[in-house]
């Protein structure tokens, strides 16, 4: 039996509104007829209270700490799966067989090289260009070179082009970190796995041999699955918008790509580090800020710790936290830094004041510590989010693209301008 939520209206109108249950019976009113009958629209600055199309990809309970791919505990796949399995089970619906898994892997290391044409692009952009700006544009510049994606969006070669994105996207990146510290660039090796590929290329040097570490490559490896997917975030949805015009997934992709870049969004694992940077700087006191953090009018806030969704425990944190502390521990590295994070943490996990207000370090807490550890500068960092975060925009955009009751994203707005005013002509204007 159908549920229906009656709106009335100040001016007597009235309307019934079909209510919808998900399959892990979350409840919306679905507002679809409502400007079409009554002439009314909602306001909703944000979308937070606004759901913008049904997904079957990933569930987030953001009160009891909850994180599924595909109805997957977030913490299995952490424990048990790779970054290329969860990528497969993110774009094609289900986890691989072995096999299907081998062709995936394959079907990657194929793709790896970037058109040399592409390589002359880096030399147009200048050794200060942040990597964000070099992979958006470059991202882009992918549809150029395949026909197949160069004009509106098509369902039949996502497989191929998935495949070379996830691909070439690390590639990509390596190659802008090179651009940005003046080294050659390092060409991938079919021989290696997704991660390990892409450590080579970012810290090998032609003089020297290359060997990446086991633990970083787990950690890496980790890493990526936890950013894979997060439900109807600011980039996502920037993804879905893009591709319900029919732009290709390299644009809308690229699209993404931007929106993660702004410091509200993907920015917030190097707003850790550079908090932790200025805790240094003013003497290394963790007990000073943690008092100006509890203070409201000290204006100091306490990044990464707490988490908008999350009114509960990160799930994604308390698996990333015991690899934080392995790649530390393995890596031996001594760095004040680390020093100070590892007292901040100490303190909010056994002191009530943010035990109450959960405010408990989070996965950009954890990230941003073990990118620093193992060599990846900070304004790498979201690139690196960028990378994990991929599958989780071809699979949305696949979806969004098979929908039939999609349409072109098109939200309405209360307008607050002048009212019909007459021009005037230049010589009465004062």
């Amino acid at each position: 039996m159908s549920e229906n939520a009656v709106l009335t209206l100040p001016d007597g109108q009235s309307i019934e509104l079909p209510v919808l249950t998900g399959s892990e019976n979350e409840k919306a009113i679905d507002i679809s007829k409502l400007r079409s009958q009554t002439k009314h629209i909602t306001l909703d600055p944000g979308y937070v209270n606004t759901g913008a199309c049904q997904s079957g990809i990933t569930f987030l309970d953001g009160e009891k700490g909850i994180l599924r791919y595909r109805g997957i505990p977030i913490e299995q796949l952490a424990e048990n799966s790779s970054f290329m399995e969860v990528s497969y089970l993110l774009i094609h619906e289900k986890l691989p067989n072995q096999k299907e898994l081998d062709d995936f892997h394959n079907e990657i290391n194929h793709h790896a090289l970037i058109h040399e044409d592409m390589r002359h692009f880096f030399e147009s952009f200048s050794s200060e260009a942040h990597p964000m700006a070099i992979l958006s544009a470059m991202v882009a510049s992918l549809s150029a070179y395949y026909s197949e994606a160069s004009g509106a969006a098509s369902l039949g070669d996502v497989k191929q082009n998935a495949a070379r994105l996830l691909s070439k996207i690390r590639t990509l990146a390596a190659f802008s970190f090179k651009k940005s510290i003046g080294q050659p660039f390092i060409y991938p090796r079919d021989s290696l796995s997704y991660c390990e590929n892409f450590l080579r290329m970012m810290f090998a040097v032609p003089a020297e041999e290359y060997e990446p570490d086991k633990d970083v490559v787990d950690a890496l490896n980790l890493l990526l699955i936890l950013h894979a997917d997060h439900e109807q975030n600011c980039s996502t949805s920037t993804v879905r918008g893009v591709g319900s015009s029919h732009a290709n997934v390299y644009a809308s992709v690229a699209a993404g790509i931007l929106a993660l870049w702004g410091p509200l969004h993907g920015g917030a694992n190097q707003q850790v580090i550079e908090m932790l940077e200025h805790i240094r700087a003013e003497g290394g006191d963790v007990n000073k800020f943690v008092e100006m953090a509890k203070d409201p009018k000290s204006g100091f806030r306490l990044m990464g710790f707490g988490h908008r969704v999350y009114k509960n425990y990160d799930p994604r944190a308390k698996v990333i936290k015991g690899a934080c502390d392995r790649v530390l521990a393995k890596l031996g590295v001594e760095d004040p830094i680390l020093d100070i994070a590892k007292q901040l943490e100490e303190r909010a996990l056994s002191e009530d004041y943010f035990k109450e207000r959960k405010l408990f370090p989070n996965v950009d807490f954890y990230s941003g510590i073990i990118y620093r550890a193992i060599g990846i500068p900070v304004n790498m960092f979201t690139v690196m989010f960028a990378l994990g975060r991929l599958p989780g925009w071809i699979a949305q955009w696949k979806e969004m693209m098979e929908d039939p009751k999609s349409r072109i994203a098109r939200p309405r707005q209360i307008y607050t301008g002048p009212i019909e005013t007459p021009y005037m002509p230049i010589e009465k204007r004062k």
